[in-house]
């Protein structure tokens, strides 16, 4: 019997098979106090032409309806290099 394949993202283990979405995303401020939402890595190079307050850049893991991890990172340079370990993890 095979065993279900595993990624690591900083100190957390995640079964493949239980992971509904895996994405990359940036935290940006709605202008409504404190709240933040995700956009698109690609809405960002695109079209925000600096009309958005980044708060960070990151890596989301839902694994249902319910539950969701989020990695949030200062720079796009980091949440590339968590990119391409999950990457070398998954294609392993």
């Amino acid at each position: 019997m095979q065993s279900s394949k595993q990624i690591n993202i900083e100190d957390k283990i995640f079964n493949l098979k239980d992971i509904k979405q895996l994405y990359p995303a940036v935290l940006v401020k709605t202008g409504h106090g404190d709240e933040t939402t995700e956009v698109s890595l690609e809405w960002i190079d695109i079209e925000s032409k600096g009309r958005v307050e980044i708060v960070g850049y990151g890596l989301f893991v839902r694994m249902g309806e319910e539950e969701k991890h989020s990695f949030v990172y200062e720079n796009r340079e980091t949440l590339d290099k968590v990119i391409a370990q999950v990457a070398r993890a998954i294609n392993h």
